[in-house]
């Protein structure tokens, strides 16, 4: 696996966490593409460490967002764009090293939060919908 820090992913996921998720430290979030993953259903996953190991090494809570080069680099821009906010969203209100699961991280739930995201951008939404079989 080769992890590469990337700028534009960096710059978008932070206008939408600061239009969206304003309890995120963005300071505290890094975004990366990775090469070389043998993944091939996943587009990208949120990491952190725990917390024995914050309080072991003393640092706060830091999130890690990998976007897999493979299958999110042949997304449409809008796709993209649900995509980091899926990511972001997993990061929880209390920002100390957990994550939001599936029963809040869901479709219905991004759908939402990208609705919002366009209506603060001044952008209409004209989403097809992507299914998958």
């Amino acid at each position: 696996m080769k992890y590469t820090f990337s700028p534009e992913l960096q710059a978008k996921t932070e206008e939408i966490s600061r239009m969206l998720f304003p309890h995120i430290d963005i300071t505290r979030v890094k975004c990366f593409i990775s090469e070389g993953s043998s993944t091939r259903r996943t587009i990208a996953r949120c990491h952190t460490i725990g917390k024995l190991m914050q309080k072991t090494i003393g640092v706060p809570a830091h999130y890690g967002i990998e976007f897999i080069s493979k299958t999110f680099n042949r997304l449409p821009e809008e796709e993209k764009t649900k995509v980091i906010i899926h990511e972001l969203m997993h990061i929880p209100q209390a920002f100390g090293g957990g994550f939001r699961h599936h029963d809040f991280v869901c479709e219905k739930n991004v759908d939402l939060f990208h609705k919002t995201y366009l209506a603060k951008t001044g952008q209409s939404q004209v989403t097809k919908k992507w299914f998958q079989i």
